[in-house]
């Protein structure tokens, strides 16, 4: 450490060297003891601190912004469960709300299987507009979230195709089970529900 007046002031100075070595055996255990033992036999006086590897520098440098991925993709998964339990919400609450149509169709004679694959079809149908909404939308916003991505494909198909398949899962699912339930009811109870 050197000290420098200026103004009157006594101002600390830290005066060091960094130096980096290319090795094909950089980051063995071994190695550092080697290099510590060259310089020592220079002069044994000078000190050897902040020995690390390049790649945990890099990783030093990424640290914040690996942070923020890491709190973009918890977002983005809480976003989906949302969107997953909201489809199934909306979906299982229209279907319940026909319940009277459930029973007039299977007074009339129709079967539980056409009547259940009729409200799964209409249901897919409304998943289907709104996940072409969301991918539409999500491929518009790239240009937002491409600044943050280090190697990776803002549009990548394969977590689009995973994210439309879970969707699509809960609205199919969410259609299925209370039409299901609906066609086991009695069709002269379904016929008095409100």
């Amino acid at each position: 450490m050197m000290t420098a007046k200026f103004s009157g002031n006594d101002v600390m100075v830290r005066q060091t060297q960094v130096y980096m070595i290319r090795s094909a055996r950089a980051g063995a255990a071994g190695f550092v003891n080697e290099v510590s033992r060259a310089v020592w036999s220079v002069n044994p006086n000078l000190p050897l601190a902040g020995v690390r590897t390049l790649e945990d520098v890099v990783s030093a440098s990424m640290a914040r912004t690996s942070f923020t991925l890491v709190m973009l993709a918890i977002a983005g998964a809480m976003a989906l469960l949302l969107g997953v339990a909201g489809i199934y919400g909306v979906i299982s609450y229209s279907v319940s709300q026909r319940t009277r149509e459930i029973g007039i169709r299977m007074a009339l004679g129709a079967q539980r299987q056409e009547v259940t694959r009729m409200f799964v079809r209409d249901g897919l149908g409304l998943a289907a507009i709104g996940i072409a909404c969301g991918v539409t939308a999500a491929i518009a916003l790239t240009r937002l979230m491409g600044s943050l991505l280090f190697e990776v494909s803002p549009i990548d198909p394969l977590t689009y195709g995973a994210v439309c398949v879970s969707l699509a899962a809960a609205a199919m699912l969410a259609s299925y089970v209370p039409a299901l339930r609906a066609t086991t009811v009695n069709p002269v109870t379904a016929l008095r529900a409100e």
